[in-house]
């Protein structure tokens, strides 16, 4: 089994990934927890992003703890929740102190201007990676497409549209229309 050292250091790894938030960790956190370390299934990381994405925090943390409960109870979640929000504390805090004497300078406004960039082509990936492994029949895609369209002219708490689209595959598989 893993160790915890194991588990502070593979989250720590994700949590230097911090530019653009938990979107942007999806991939890196689907390629060290499910490819490289197999300690979760695509199906479960991705029941854990929908889970994670409805609770309370960052979505990259929150899956941290699922994992870390599922491999080692409450201790391993909270040493997976250290590891995650480590390198974000420390580069926060080191940015945070000298921040506010380069901010007006040109080339470190364009840095970030291409970090932004560079943040979307993580996000899109991550995307694309769910959208491979979630929209994998006509229900699904029904679903997808009326939470998309739904989300672009509705303003409604994406826990409602988590929470509608579970019941929507509830309901689905009770008619018959999918299988498990």
């Amino acid at each position: 089994m893993n160790s915890y050292a194991e588990l502070f250091l593979t989250f720590a790894k994700i949590g230097v990934m911090t530019f653009g938030g938990g979107y942007a960790m999806l991939p890196i956190l689907q390629r060290e927890v499910v490819e490289s370390r197999k300690w979760a299934t695509d199906p479960e990381i991705m029941d854990y992003y929908a889970i994670g994405q409805c609770t309370p925090g960052i979505i990259a943390v929150n899956v941290s703890t699922f994992i870390g409960k599922k491999l080692k109870g409450i201790p391993g979640a909270i040493v997976a929740t250290l590891g995650m929000v480590f390198p974000s504390l420390v580069i926060i805090t080191i940015i945070a102190a000298v921040i506010s004497n380069f901010m007006d300078i040109a080339w470190v406004q364009n840095a970030f201007a291409g970090i932004r960039v560079c943040v979307c082509v993580f996000i899109f990936n991550a995307v694309v990676k769910l959208w491979k492994s979630a929209v994998i029949d006509i229900p699904t895609g029904v679903i997808f497409a009326l939470v998309f369209i739904g989300s672009i002219f509705l303003n409604i708490s994406p826990v409602i549209y988590v929470l509608a689209a579970g019941a929507a595959g509830i309901v689905i598989s009770l008619l018959g229309g999918r299988k498990k």
